[in-house]
């Protein structure tokens, strides 16, 4: 239900009124993480344990509170306007978040618990015969990726002073979403 790492910078984006931006980091880091897990999936699926989920999530959220923490030190160094605007910010910004995709545990769940049975099926009945499983995966996926942060966009641009801090709002969710998946992970041990 919460925003993954690269929603949460594109709202930010589209805030600051960068659509461009906003979409290529929508969809262009999350297709080469999902081409390099079907890679790894199609060749590596019996290779790798279940129990990889769980050291992912400490990987992961330490990654994201990492992220978030020099983010938030970032910001009282200069206004969150100016940090949402700076090059840097951005290109840093998308190759931790495409990281924290990687290492977030419900990527790893997804390929291994529901994609990888699929395609080892794919390679006793065809490939031709998943394609449409991945399609509409895909589809639903990115088309809810794309809706929900226009919403949560949308919804910032309403409320001026929300807008204001949406970049501090973002990263301290970041935090918090780092701190959740260590917490499972111990939890869950």
């Amino acid at each position: 239900m919460l925003p993954n790492p690269l929603q949460i910078l594109a709202m930010t984006q589209i805030a600051l009124g960068r659509w461009a931006r906003a979409l290529f980091i929508l969809f262009v880091p999350p297709i080469l993480v999902d081409a390099a897990f079907l890679f790894m999936t199609l060749f590596f699926f019996r290779l790798i344990p279940y129990r990889i989920v769980h050291y992912v999530a400490y990987v992961g959220g330490s990654v994201l509170i990492l992220f978030a923490t020099h983010t938030l030190w970032e910001l009282r160094q200069r206004s969150g306007d100016q940090a949402g605007k700076s090059p840097t910010y951005s290109l840093t910004a998308v190759a931790v978040a495409a990281f924290a995709e990687v290492t977030a545990p419900g990527t790893w769940i997804y390929w291994l618990t529901v994609a990888g049975p699929i395609l080892a099926e794919a390679r006793v009945h065809g490939y031709w015969h998943v394609v449409p499983f991945f399609a509409g995966g895909m589809g639903g996926f990115y088309g809810a990726a794309l809706v929900s942060t226009c919403l949560m966009a949308w919804g910032a641009g309403l409320h001026k002073a929300f807008k204001k801090h949406l970049i501090l709002i973002a990263n301290v969710l970041l935090l918090l979403i780092g701190i959740t998946y260590i917490a499972r992970a111990y939890l869950s041990r």
